[in-house]
């Protein structure tokens, strides 16, 4: 079959490798109909997470058709059409039953880390992957959905809602700003809605970003590369700061934005996937009664996220931007990765 094959930092080959098989009486096998490229995927390449080995196949988004099962198998079967996620957890270690998925002990290698699909083990930019625990990490498709927007459950929408929403405490009236308006920030500005803020507040250099942020969401924008921002950001929260600050894009500078335009009391959620360290002006913050979170994501809200897809309540389908078929991923990573100059915010690849 054919898989995106990383070999080492900005290197990564379209290629024959061997396909999948059962290796576990709890694995699956799924033929991948639609996938999707990440951001932490563009880390990867960048040499960001050096867990990642030379001859891994990336990708850890995904739908698809189940073809095969482990004897232990019982929640789902041959034929059914699945929502592979990013994170595979076994749902019955110490962190799965406080659901803590992402910090699964059973995992390949006993990583205590949940995402490994792409990272530790081959992933969903192939024609099959194999997919450990299925029954709790396979979320069968409901008729109704398609592709591009279930495959949208796999990371980004659990990922804004659980690290940046729920991680921030977002409550009905606050003021959230959203430092990023990349996928993953305009999830958590869409999913921001689910707890009833008053504002929401976009914040990127790209102008095209921010001309889409309020369809997912935003009720204001601010150009982070204007040297006014943080007046513009202080005159929409009568000087206070914003209740909730979430950082999606995982630079110091952005972290930094952050915690300057957070409130007394206020949240700094932090979904970005940081390759070097950042600065913790803790001098300034330990006086401001400032919550700091960190995270991977859980995917533990997906079952109710992939509801309200369902009624129509979260346009899932709207990020997908741009569509090429599965073999021709070279062209989806440079559409992807020169998201300034394509437009893009999903690329959507089909089989």
């Amino acid at each position: 079959m054919k898989a995106l094959v990383y070999h080492g930092p900005g290197s990564k080959t379209w290629q024959d490798v061997p396909e999948p098989r059962v290796l576990r009486p709890t694995d699956a096998i799924v033929r991948i109909d639609t996938t999707t490229i990440c951001g932490t995927d563009l880390h990867i390449l960048k040499g960001d997470v050096p867990a990642v080995q030379d001859g891994r196949v990336l990708g850890h988004e995904g739908v698809g058709t189940v073809t095969e099962v482990g004897v232990g198998v019982q929640g789902v079967a041959v034929g059914d059409h699945v929502i592979v996620s990013c994170i595979t957890a076994c749902g019955t270690c110490a962190y799965c039953r406080r659901g803590l998925y992402s910090h699964c002990l059973a995992d390949e290698g006993a990583s205590g880390i949940g995402w490994i699909l792409g990272h530790l083990i081959d992933g969903t930019q192939a024609e099959l992957v194999r997919v450990p625990f299925a029954d709790s990490s396979l979320y069968r498709v409901p008729d109704g959905v398609d592709d591009p927007s279930a495959v949208m459950l796999s990371d980004i929408l659990p990922t804004g809602y659980e690290i940046g929403v729920r991680n921030g405490h977002v409550t009905p009236g606050d003021v959230v700003a959203v430092v990023g308006a990349g996928p993953v920030g305009l999830s958590a500005m869409m999913t921001a809605s689910l707890d009833g803020p008053s504002r929401v507040i976009a914040l990127d250099r790209d102008p095209n970003r921010l001309a889409q942020a309020p369809q997912f969401g935003a009720t204001d924008v601010v150009d982070a590369g204007d040297p006014h921002w943080f007046d513009q950001v202080m005159a929409l929260t009568d000087g206070l700061g914003v209740d909730v600050a979430i950082e999606a894009v995982g630079v110091p500078d952005t972290f930094t934005m952050c915690t300057r335009i957070v409130r007394p009391g206020g949240h700094v959620a932090n979904i970005g996937v940081h390759g070097r360290s950042v600065e913790l002006a803790l001098q300034d913050l330990w006086i401001k009664d400032v919550t700091l979170t960190t995270g991977l994501v859980s995917t533990s809200t997906t079952p109710m996220l992939l509801r309200l897809v369902e009624q129509h309540r979260l346009a899932a389908g709207a990020f997908a931007t741009h569509t090429f078929a599965l073999d021709a991923i070279g062209e989806a990573y440079e559409a992807f990765g020169h998201a300034a100059e394509t437009k893009a915010l999903k690329v959507v690849l089909r089989r």
